[in-house]
């Protein structure tokens, strides 16, 4: 009978035991095998919550929410809500950091059109441009987050397309051609001011290349 009751109450402790590590586990930070699971969760939620709400009315709180995790994870792994949205934002950005390739992929005289195509093409295809709405809705809208997007097209855009160039004014020419582009995109894509927003793409980079070109390599 002691044997008896002593393996009884080795199971009940071994019971209570195993529930109590994985209540642990549940409240504390996930095992290095869920991280990056529960990373891409939160970014998600937090790319859906900056598009649906804007970057003002979403919270670290809403964001923790959405992705089914305590609050404390989304601090752990990104800090504040300008750190969850800059790099919420570097991930939908992602596609149109492949720009500078589009420049230095062919003769100087095509950059111009080779811009143009590249970034109109990215706003054409709906996968990629919903998030690209999200981000230039929030920045608009709010300093913080015009900040953050400012530091990402500076750092890992025009500086880089920049470099390309290898001419004098370099930055300056990138900028210019980038303010031409973005101009363009928002009035078509997020204004949607006629006949802009309905015309032919051809038609649009057939009359918006050559001046690219000309902030980009003109004199």
């Amino acid at each position: 009978m002691t044997r008896t009751g002593t393996s009884s109450g080795n199971g009940a402790s071994s019971s209570i035991g195993t529930g109590t590590g994985a209540t642990a586990r549940k409240r504390g930070r996930p095992p290095r095998t869920e991280s990056a699971d529960t990373r891409d969760r939160i970014l998600t939620a937090a790319r859906e919550q900056f598009s649906e709400r804007g970057y003002e009315k979403t919270s670290v709180r809403g964001i923790a929410k959405a992705a089914g995790v305590d609050s404390a994870l989304v601090h752990h792994y990104f800090g504040t809500k300008e750190k969850v949205f800059e790099a919420a934002i570097e991930v939908a950005f992602a596609p149109a950091l492949n720009a500078p390739e589009a420049v230095a992929d062919g003769p100087l005289e095509g950059v111009g059109e080779r811009l143009t195509r590249f970034i109109f093409g990215i706003w054409e295809n709906p996968t990629t441009r919903t998030p690209l709405l999200a981000i230039v809705r929030s920045a608009v809208n709010n300093d913080t987050a015009a900040a953050v997007f400012r530091r990402l097209v500076a750092s890992q855009l025009l500086r880089r397309i920049a470099v390309q160039l290898d001419l004098p004014d370099a930055e300056l020419r990138a900028e210019l051609a980038a303010a031409q582009l973005v101009g363009a995109a928002m009035l078509r894509y997020v204004i949607k001011v006629e006949p802009l927003a309905s015309a032919d793409l051809e038609r649009i980079v057939e009359r918006l290349a050559p001046v690219v070109q000309g902030h980009l390599t003109g004199p």
